[in-house]
């Protein structure tokens, strides 16, 4: 086989339904609250865990290395005694803004029609 031959491996996704592989990952009960702690800016740990207040500090790390890995947000680490760690959302994270506060101003204005619709599906005896 001469290397004229030889033929690209194509990117395989791990998810490969990219609606799915992205809400999967910011679609948890931390995510959303996080990058709309950070669209005010820079932020250290302790400002984003007293900003959202009820996520433990193992959630809240767990939370923001994911979304790092997404690609979403920054973290910068400052060579001080003691060591300062600094978050940000990257361009990526920024751009979500947008859809992001789309959805959160649709929860709002549906989230007592849909509180409704459970209470009128649990009246009629879901287990039926």
């Amino acid at each position: 086989m001469n290397q004229g031959d030889l033929v690209p491996i194509p990117f395989v996704f791990e998810q490969p339904c990219p609606i799915r592989d992205v809400l999967d990952r910011i679609g948890d009960q931390w995510s959303l609250l996080i990058l709309e702690v950070l669209a005010h800016g820079t932020m250290r740990f302790s400002e984003i865990e007293r900003a959202i207040g009820d996520i433990s500090k193992q959630m809240l790390s767990k939370t923001l290395r994911r979304l790092e890995e997404d690609g979403f947000v920054r973290r910068t680490l400052y060579p001080e005694v003691p060591p300062r760690v600094e978050y940000e959302l990257t361009d990526l994270g920024r751009s979500f803004l947008v859809p992001m506060k789309n959805l959160i101003a649709w929860a709002n204005a549906n989230h007592r029609a849909i509180c409704e619709a459970r209470d009128e599906y649990g009246a009629k005896g879901a287990g039926r």
